[in-house]
């Protein structure tokens, strides 16, 4: 025996009944996250110093996440000159409510100066305790010091960014320019800019492209998905 509704008829019926499941797979469906929002937060190489706007630090990272399928977007907080005395003083305002995570790339300033690495090691534990107050995933990406001031200087400065991620628990990736490779710094000039300390456009792209994989990690950590 068959139930009519009058009016509708079986089609009408099924009608009804196909719309109810879509509404229901509807509600049960989530919601489209928003991307993630990162703070590139760090000095003249994070902001592109003497390269064109698509050819920073910035950019060609967005680009490299979009290309790997990454929901993110960066955002260039890279100030040209900035010690890590100078990231300490500025984290606090920069990091507003709609950033999800940050990458902190700090230090070469003070290692270009000469700076006590014990102050440039509590400026940056200043900048991730400000992140670990707004339960921020943080990416530390270390500088490594040439022997200019000594082995001393170098062994204590190259030590504060290992030291640090492992005390906060961070995500590490040992420096900055590591994409480039190894070896003599006289092969490596071709992907620097005249002044032999900002990367050129090529020298950035390959900076992206080892530094990339770590920002997938830091974008699953703020997900909730785990480092």
């Amino acid at each position: 025996m068959r139930l009519f509704c009058k009016g509708f008829g079986t089609y009408g019926v099924r009608r009804l009944v196909g719309k109810a499941a879509i509404g229901l797979f509807l509600s049960a469906a989530p919601a489209l996250a928003d991307p993630v929002r990162i703070l590139a937060f760090g000095d003249s190489l994070t902001q592109g110093y003497g390269l064109i706007a698509d050819e920073g630090f910035v950019p060609q990272l967005d680009a490299w996440l979009d290309e790997n399928g990454a929901e993110a977007t960066v955002v260039n907080g890279g100030v040209s000159g900035d010690t890590t005395a100078g990231g300490a003083a500025r984290v606090d305002w920069s990091l507003t409510p709609d950033i999800d995570a940050m990458i902190v790339t700090l230090g070469g300033n003070d290692m270009l100066r000469g700076l006590d690495p014990a102050e440039a090691r509590k400026n940056l534990a200043a900048i991730l305790d400000s992140a670990a107050a707004q339960d921020l995933p943080v990416l530390l990406v270390g500088m490594t010091a040439p022997g200019n001031f000594g082995p001393d200087y170098k062994a204590s400065f190259d030590a504060i960014y290992p030291d640090l991620a492992d005390t906060y628990n961070t995500l590490y990736f040992r420096d900055f320019f590591a994409g480039l490779g190894a070896g003599d710094p006289a092969s490596l000039q071709p992907y620097f800019q005249p002044d032999g300390i900002h990367p050129n456009a090529e020298g950035v792209e390959k900076i992206v492209a080892a530094l990339g994989p770590k920002v997938l990690k830091l974008i699953a950590a703020a997900k909730g998905q785990g480092s």
